[in-house]
């Protein structure tokens, strides 16, 4: 009975979508609202640059370019209505091949080269925390997109998070797992655990962690693997040993497909 830990990134189908590009547009325009007067002395015609890195390649690439195509719709419908603050906004991305060894390095050219007004985070808790440093070294305001709870981490007080979890976030992508798996008959009574050493499955692993104890299970296997493993056969060899009752994996989608 393996947990879709990835529906995270269906989640809201294109009403998903929609929330995001509204929450863009409000934080962009508060950022710019609230930007040093350099932003008002350049020319009228400048563009506003938004600068991001998204993962087009890779084992991630598969929401990244839905959330690339979301951000251009709502770049284009800015334009058409005539900008923001009468400028029209203009894209500068990179592909960072779902690599967050990649992402600093994209956002410092993002902000020291290329000069962009404003910014918003890649695709994916991982990611995102990537580029956080770089993004509070510069004292930008940053639209955190599809990431979990990544600012427990920095505290920084210029981060806006799409990804609406509420007040306990690390609960969010398995309260749903465990309370389908108590409705089971014979209750289950034991437990298999396994995740990527990634920020969102460590983060996602925490609240199942506190939901079994709260349930009194007991957990038979429980270890992190590493995230460039491409065989899973030993993780669930290991796993059909233990013989739980039920098995919650917490990973990003390649992962999640190659355990099932």
């Amino acid at each position: 009975m393996p947990a879709k830990a990835e529906m995270q990134y269906g989640r809201g189908g294109w009403g998903g979508v929609m929330r995001y590009l509204r929450c863009v547009r409000l934080v962009l325009l508060a950022s710019l609202l609230a930007a040093s007067c350099q932003v008002f002395a350049v020319n009228a015609a400048e563009p506003i640059k938004l600068g991001f890195s998204e993962p087009l390649t890779g084992g991630l690439s598969g929401t990244g370019r839905v959330m690339l195509a979301a951000v251009k719709i709502w770049a284009d419908d800015v334009n058409a209505k005539g900008g923001l603050l009468g400028r029209p906004v203009q894209l500068v991305y990179y592909d960072d091949q779902s690599q967050g060894s990649n992402v600093p390095g994209i956002y410092i050219k993002l902000l020291d080269v290329d000069k962009v007004d404003l910014v918003i985070t890649p695709y994916s808790t991982a990611l995102t925390a990537a580029a956080m440093p770089v993004i509070i070294e510069h004292g930008k305001a940053v639209v955190s997109v599809s990431s979990l709870n990544v600012n427990n981490a920095f505290h920084y007080g210029r981060y806006f998070a799409m990804t609406n979890t509420g007040p306990n976030p690390n609960r969010v992508f398995s309260r749903g797992f465990f309370r389908v798996a108590m409705e089971q008959t014979p209750k289950p009574k034991t437990v298999a655990l396994a995740y990527a050493d990634l920020e969102f499955s460590k983060n996602s692993i925490d609240g199942a962690h506190a939901i079994i104890k709260e349930l009194g299970l007991k957990i038979v296997y429980d270890r992190s693997y590493p995230p460039s493993t491409v065989d899973f056969a030993p993780i669930v060899h290991a796993v059909q040993a233990a013989n739980p009752d039920i098995f919650f994996i917490s990973s990003y989608p390649p992962d999640s497909v190659g355990m099932v």
